[in-house]
């Protein structure tokens, strides 16, 4: 999709239960998801393909320090309503304008499945990455037919890094609604 078409979407967005996280289990959960494989705050996180920045307010209320970036001006608007204690900056998932070196953790959440060249994006997403920094992937295969599936996402990441764990997300607890497709988180601390 095209940034006035995800412009266009930035109104509904957070309607979804994973997208706005407005129901306080579905909030829960991802917190205590995130938490599980996050370093302790305040550590700096660059929230690739940010969106509305619903993550980012889920972390800034953790104590974390969080950076977003969306290709969609309409999806940041919102974020930077949404978080005013957090920067974010129109651009490129995969090509993030952000410092390289000045983050423990990249978060992306359902982009890296979409860009034209996901090991590129990955070697300059692990660019931005402090020394000892991880990678912290959701992604997913869906009935669509979109999407990469845990081994594929396993495959890219290893291709830059060393390691990689995988944790499946089937819960519905995590999407609102039972789902029907693969959705996982994959980590990579080296």
């Amino acid at each position: 999709m095209t940034s006035e078409q995800w412009d266009r979407e930035a109104e509904t967005f957070d309607d979804e239960p994973d997208h706005g996280l407005r129901d306080e289990t579905t909030r829960a959960a991802w917190r205590d998801l995130l938490l599980s494989v996050l370093p302790p705050a305040p550590a700096r996180i660059a929230d690739i393909g940010c969106g509305t920045g619903t993550l980012s307010r889920l972390l800034v209320d953790e104590g974390y320090d969080v950076d977003g970036l969306d290709f969609s001006p309409a999806m940041i608007e919102r974020a930077r309503t949404k978080v005013t204690e957090a920067t974010f900056v129109v651009g490129d998932a995969a090509a993030p304008s952000l410092t390289r070196g000045a983050y423990d953790v990249v978060l992306c959440r359902h982009v890296l499945w979409a860009l034209p060249d996901p090991v590129a994006a990955l070697a300059r997403w692990v660019a931005l990455l402090r020394p000892g920094g991880a990678v912290v992937l959701v992604e997913g295969s869906w009935t669509t037919g979109a999407g990469l599936t845990a081994d594929e996402t396993v495959r890219i990441v290893r291709s830059v890094r060393a390691e990689a764990t995988v944790r499946h997300l089937p819960d519905t607890v995590y999407w609102g609604k039972e789902i029907a497709d693969e959705r996982y988180l994959v980590v990579s601390r080296r």
